[in-house]
């Protein structure tokens, strides 16, 4: 059996009707596992999940609307996941947001919270909601999608970056809690991808050619670049990696990229 074989897994991710979390979504599936597609929009996570059940058959996803900044919602996500599938094995908090680019003396305090809110506290909701189950079986796994963003200041993604350190942080303190009893828990930190959320980032030509040019690996990244990581983190091939930063950028950081 493959490393990184997911049959019999069920994996949540958030944000998983388009980027990072579909490519995800798709590279899980791929490997055997079930998944739930949730974000804001009916029509996006149906759409989603009708092409995974197309390729990989019947029955592989399912759709769940969620808005991330509501604990209701999310916690109808998880009721409804364990309805369908009967368990959470993997847990991945793959969406966020991101109202505000630009210096951090011009953010609104609604703009601030809101970032704080969507990428930080919704993730510690979920996984509160999520990792009594995993500890209970004694296994399981949680991974956060982070950004290089935290590991670096910014003149214009700062309070993103703030956001992103601290999932660092939460992955850090629930891997010393939940280890002893098997669950592990990761952030994987990506550069620049190739995502609608960071179109903004993307498509102008001048920030696009200077984060290009000071990556090594000289270009963008795609979302399915990311899911790769995810998948090992979520199968057993990572069985043995545990609060740490996968990071995934093409080389940015150690050469001072964007």
């Amino acid at each position: 059996m493959s490393l990184f074989d997911m049959t019999g897994q069920v994996a949540l991710i958030t944000g998983s009707s388009r980027g990072i979390g579909k490519a995800t979504a798709e590279a899980m599936a791929e490997q055997g596992a079930k998944v739930v597609i949730s974000s804001r929009k009916q029509d996006a996570c149906d759409a989603t999940a009708a092409e995974i059940n197309a390729r990989f058959g019947d029955g592989t996803a399912i759709s769940v609307v969620a808005n991330i900044s509501s604990k209701d919602d999310l916690q109808n996500l998880v009721n409804a996941t364990r309805a369908a599938f009967g368990k959470i094995t993997a847990l991945v908090c793959n969406a966020a947001s991101n109202p505000y680019y630009g210096p951090g003396l011009g953010i609104t305090d609604d703009q601030f919270r809101k970032i704080m809110d969507n990428n930080i506290l919704s993730n510690h909701w979920l996984i509160t909601m999520v990792a009594p189950e995993m500890l209970e079986r004694g296994e399981g796994s949680i991974t956060i999608i982070s950004s290089i963003g935290g590991l670096k200041g910014s003149p214009i993604i700062g309070a993103y970056g703030i956001s992103k350190a601290a999932d660092m942080q939460v992955a850090r303190n629930f891997s010393v809690e939940f280890g002893p009893r098997g669950v592990r828990v990761n952030c994987i930190a990506p550069g620049l991808v190739r995502t609608d959320m960071a179109r903004a980032l993307w498509e102008n030509p001048e920030n696009l050619k200077r984060s290009t040019a000071a990556s090594t690996l000289k270009r963008i990244g795609e979302p399915h670049e990311i899911a790769g990581a995810a998948v090992f983190l979520a199968s057993k091939a990572g069985a043995f990696t545990t609060g740490q930063t996968i990071v995934c950028d093409g080389g940015a950081t150690i050469s001072g990229g964007a």
